[in-house]
C-alpha cells in the first residue's frame, strides 16, 4: 500500500513537472518572440501593407503593351476579385475563416503534429488564411533556437494583429494580392491575366478553382506544363466547393468534366507588345522619375510602385508594323540565304571581326569576370555546347561554339521601323528590331546609326529651294571631280548613265547622284548642313560634298522627325512617346508639356518638296508602292540604298503620318551582291508597303489612309511645270536638227509609247466586248 502511495507521489509529482514544461517553454518561446522588437512588425507598419507592383505601360487609347517588375502582380480592391475565387480560397485553405480571429485553435494539434513533430515547413496544413498571409508579407525569420516553433508563434501574434486592424474581405484581398503563383506570377490578377488573358473579375468557377488549386504547390499543378495535375487539382477544390455548400452535386459534376482553356499571356520583358520600344521607354523613365521625386517629394520607384505609363503608341499601328516588319523580313531572309547559298560568305571569314565580336559575347566576359586566363577561355569557348537559336520558322536548338554561334547571327539581317505624326512629333509605331529575345539591339533610337544614302538628298534639295535656286534650273548629269579629305573623288550614277541635263524633280526621282553632288556645291555645304540640323538631324555630318549622296550615319529616328518638316508646312517637331503618367491610385504625376515646333524652311519649299517627292512615288525609285503593292493613298517618300547595299531605306510621307524603315545586316559588310537585290526599294520599302496594306484594311484609321496632301497654290505648281529631262545638244545638232545619237533611249521610248497603246487598245477592246455582252443580254 504504501509502494502504491509512493508511486503515486512520483507520478503527481512528474505530471506537475510535465505540464509546468509544457506550459513554461511554449510561453517561455512566445515572450522571447513577442518581446524582441526585430521580430514583429510595429502597428504602423501593419495599418500599411503594400505590396510591390508592376508598373504598367499603356499605348495612346489605353491597352497594355507591357510591365516594369521585379515580381509581376497588381494589387486590387475587394470589389475587383470574383466571388468566385474567394468562395473557392475559402473552401480549400480554411473553411473556419470567418469564425475564427486569425487562429483556428480546433486544428492546432494538426499543425503542432504536422509541422513541428513531422518538420514539414511548407506552412499548411492547419494555418489559416491569414497566417498564410502574414508568412508571404513578412517572410520567416532564422531564429539561433527552435527557429520552426518561434516561427509558428510570430505568425499566430501577428495574424491576431491583422484581425483587429482588417476586415474579414479585407484580409482576404490582401492574401490574393500577396499570394505567389508560378512563374514569377504574384496575386490573383497577375494570375488571371496570364493564364486566362482577363481581370480577376471576370474568372468563372472553374478558373477560379483552377487557380486557387495552384496554391497548394504552384510549379506542381502549373496548367500550362502539367494540364491533367491541374485538371485533377481543380476538380478537387470543385469538390470541396460543393462540400461547402457552394452548389449543387450535378452542377459539380459538370464543372468537374470540363477541360481546362487556357488563354496565356506572357508580359516578359523580352515578350508582349512593342519590347524595343518598352526598353527605350524604360531608360528614359529611369532619368524621368527622380525628376518628378525632387519635385513633388515623393520617393517613386518604377519596379514596385505600380505606375501607370500612358505612352503616345497607337496600339493598331504597332501591331501593323511588327506583323510587317516580321512578314517581309522572313521572305527577305529566304531571299538572302538563297543569294549567298553555295558561296563563300565574306563575314564568316573576317576574323577581326569576330575576334571582335567574342570579346563582347556574355560567354566571354563571364569566365574573363571569374579570374579565368585568355587560353582557357579560347579553349572552353570553342567546345560544343547545346544552344537556342532564332529562325523565321521558331526557336531551333543545335550545338554549337560560340564563334560559329557568332557567324550564324551575322547572316540574319535586321530592320528598323519608326511612325510619327508630323504635326504634333507623336510616336505611333517603333519596331527596333525582328525579335528582341535575341536581338536586343534597337535599329530605331538615336544612338544607331548608319549611312542614310539617297534618303538624305531630299535635305539637299529643300536647302537648295532655300537659297532661291530654281525647281526647274537644269544641271548636267556628266561627271565632275571634287576634292574631299585630300583625295580627288568623282560620283557615279546607279545607271551609268551621265548624258543629258535635269530638273531638281527630275534629278530627285530618278536619284541622279551627279547632279545631287553639283546641286549642293551650289547650294553651300553650310546652308545644307544647317538645314538638316533645322528639321532636328543631330547626328554628326562631315563637310565634304559626298554628303549629297548620304555618306552620313544617322539613325532612323532623327531621319523620320527630319521627314516630317515637309509634311508640316516647312516646321520642325520634337518626337514624343510618354503622353502621361499616373501613380497607383490614378493621380497625374506628370504629363506631356507638349512643344511647339520651330521653322526648318518656307511653306513654299515643303510644298515644292512634297509634290517632287510625290513624284518619286509615282514615277521614280519608289513607284513599286503603285505597280507591286497597288497602294493608291495620297504618299509621297524617298528611297536610300548604300555602297555595296549594306543598307537599304524608305522614308514614306502621308499627309498625317511619316514613317522610316531601314533594312540591313548588322555589320555593313553583310549585303546583298548585286543593287538589284539589295536596293531600298527591294528591302526597306515592301516592309512599308505590307504596313500600309494592313492599315487601309482598318476602317478605324481612315484618318490616315484617306488623308489628301492640300493641293498647292497655282504659282508654286507653275514654277514646277518643266520637262524633267532634256537631251543636250550640241550646236550643229541645235542648227540642223537632233541626230539619232543614243538609239537606246530612242528605242526604250518607243517600246515604252507601244506597251502604252497596246494598252488602251486592250482596254478599248475589252470596253466594246463589255457593250456588246450587254446588248445581247438585253435583246
Amino acid at each position: 500500500m504504501k509502494k502504491n502511495k509512493r508511486n503515486f507521489h512520483w507520478f503527481r509529482l512528474l505530471s506537475i513537472v510535465f505540464l509546468i514544461m509544457l506550459i513554461s517553454i511554449p510561453a517561455a518561446l512566445y515572450f522571447s518572440v513577442l518581446l524582441n522588437p526585430s521580430a514583429l512588425p510595429s502597428d504602423d507598419e501593419l495599418h500599411k501593407i503594400t505590396n510591390p507592383d508592376a508598373s504598367e505601360v499603356y499605348s495612346y487609347g489605353g491597352k497594355l503593351l507591357g510591365k516594369y517588375f521585379i515580381q509581376d502582380r497588381k494589387s486590387l480592391t475587394p470589389g475587383e476579385i470574383s466571388v468566385h475565387v474567394t468562395d473557392a480560397l475559402i473552401a480549400t485553405e480554411d473553411i473556419r475563416f470567418y469564425q475564427h480571429k486569425g487562429i483556428d485553435w480546433r486544428s492546432m494539434p494538426r499543425v503542432v503534429i504536422k509541422s513541428i513533430v513531422f518538420g514539414d515547413r511548407s506552412g499548411g496544413g492547419g494555418s489559416t488564411i491569414t497566417q498564410q498571409l502574414v508568412k508571404n508579407v513578412y517572410p520567416r525569420i532564422r531564429f539561433r533556437h527552435f527557429s520552426l516553433v518561434k516561427n509558428k508563434i510570430r505568425e499566430m501574434i501577428i495574424a491576431s494583429k491583422l484581425e483587429k486592424i482588417y476586415s474579414k474581405k479585407e484580409i482576404l484581398t490582401l492574401y490574393l494580392n500577396t499570394v505567389p503563383f508560378s512563374e514569377n506570377v504574384f496575386g490573383i490578377e497577375a494570375a488571371s491575366r496570364r493564364f486566362f488573358g482577363k481581370p480577376a473579375k471576370k474568372l468563372n468557377v472553374q478558373e477560379a478553382a483552377l487557380l486557387v488549386g495552384m496554391l497548394k504547390a504552384t510549379s506542381w499543378y502549373n496548367p500550362r506544363n502539367h494540364p491533367d495535375r491541374a485538371k485533377n487539382r481543380r476538380n478537387v477544390v470543385i469538390g470541396q466547393m460543393y462540400k461547402a455548400g457552394l452548389f449543387p452535386a450535378d452542377f459539380a459534376d459538370s464543372l468537374k468534366a470540363l477541360p481546362i482553356r487556357l488563354h496565356y499571356h506572357r508580359d516578359g520583358h523580352n515578350s508582349g507588345e512593342a519590347p524595343y520600344f518598352r526598353e527605350h521607354l524604360r531608360q528614359k523613365l529611369l532619368v524621368l522619375l527622380p525628376k518628378i521625386s525632387d519635385s513633388l517629394h515623393i520617393a517613386l520607384n518604377l519596379y514596385t510602385d505600380g505606375l501607370k505609363i500612358y505612352t503616345s503608341l497607337d496600339a493598331n499601328l504597332q501591331k501593323y508594323a511588327q506583323e510587317a516588319v516580321h512578314k517581309q523580313m522572313a521572305l527577305l531572309q529566304k531571299r538572302f540565304d538563297q543569294h549567298w547559298s553555295n558561296m563563300k560568305k565574306p563575314w564568316e571569314n573576317d576574323d577581326e571581326l569576330i575576334s571582335r565580336l567574342i570579346l563582347q559575347s556574355p560567354s566571354y566576359l563571364h569566365l574573363k569576370a571569374l579570374g579565368w586566363s585568355e587560353d582557357s577561355i579560347a579553349r572552353e569557348l570553342k567546345k560544343p555546347r547545346t544552344v537556342k537559336l532564332f529562325s523565321w520558322n521558331g526557336p531551333k536548338t543545335a550545338k554549337m561554339n560560340v564563334p560559329d554561334s557568332i557567324r550564324y547571327y551575322l547572316g540574319i539581317l535586321n530592320a528598323g521601323f519608326v511612325a510619327m505624326a508630323p504635326s504634333n512629333g507623336r510616336i505611333l509605331a517603333w519596331v527596333g528590331g525582328i525579335n528582341y529575345e535575341y536581338f536586343k539591339y534597337d535599329h530605331v533610337q538615336l544612338n544607331t546609326r548608319r549611312q542614310v544614302g539617297s534618303t538624305f538628298k531630299p535635305v539637299v534639295y529643300a536647302a537648295a529651294l532655300e537659297e532661291g535656286i530654281s525647281p526647274c534650273q537644269y544641271i548636267k548629269a556628266g561627271q565632275t571631280t571634287f576634292e574631299e579629305n585630300g583625295k580627288e573623288w568623282t560620283p557615279a550614277n546607279a545607271g551609268g548613265e551621265y548624258e543629258g541635263k535635269y530638273s531638281l524633280e527630275g534629278a530627285l526621282t530618278e536619284s541622279v547622284n551627279t547632279v545631287s553632288v553639283k546641286i549642293l556645291e551650289e547650294t553651300g555645304i553650310d546652308e545644307v548642313i544647317s538645314m538638316a540640323r533645322r528639321m532636328g538631324i543631330s547626328g554628326p555630318i562631315p563637310r565634304v560634298p559626298s554628303i549629297a549622296l548620304g555618306t552620313p550615319s544617322l539613325s532612323l529616328l532623327e531621319m523620320t522627325r527630319a521627314y516630317c518638316a515637309f509634311a508640316n508646312n516647312g516646321k520642325s517637331v520634337e518626337p514624343w512617346f510618354i503622353e502621361r503618367i499616373e501613380d497607383k491610385n490614378g493621380n497625374v504625376i506628370w504629363r506631356h508639356p507638349g512643344v511647339n515646333g520651330s521653322r526648318a524652311m518656307s511653306t513654299k519649299t515643303a510644298q515644292m518638296m512634297i509634290q517632287m517627292l510625290k513624284n518619286v512615288v509615282d514615277n521614280g525609285t519608289g513607284k513599286a508602292l503603285r505597280t507591286v503593292y497597288h497602294l493608291n493613298n495620297d504618299l509621297a517618300g524617298k528611297t536610300g540604298t548604300t555602297q555595296h547595299n549594306a543598307d537599304g531605306w524608305f522614308m514614306a510621307i502621308t499627309p498625317r503620318m511619316v514613317a522610316g524603315t531601314w533594312v540591313g545586316g548588322e555589320y555593313p559588310a553583310i549585303h546583298f551582291r548585286t543593287t538589284a537585290l539589295g536596293q531600298g526599294a527591294r528591302t526597306a520599302l515592301p516592309v512599308f508597303a505590307a504596313f500600309m496594306q494592313k492599315l487601309n484594311k482598318d476602317r478605324e484609321k481612315r484618318n490616315i489612309t484617306g488623308a489628301r496632301f492640300p493641293k498647292p497654290p497655282e504659282s508654286i505648281l507653275h514654277e514646277l511645270d518643266c520637262d524633267p529631262f532634256k537631251e543636250e545638244l550640241s550646236f550643229f545638232e541645235w542648227l540642223f536638227g537632233k541626230k539619232d545619237k543614243d538609239k537606246k533611249k530612242e528605242e526604250k521610248a518607243r517600246k515604252k509609247t507601244n506597251k502604252k497603246a497596246e494598252k488602251q487598245k486592250k482596254d478599248k477592246k475589252g470596253f466594246i466586248h463589255s457593250l456588246k455582252k450587254m446588248f445581247k443580254k438585253k435583246n
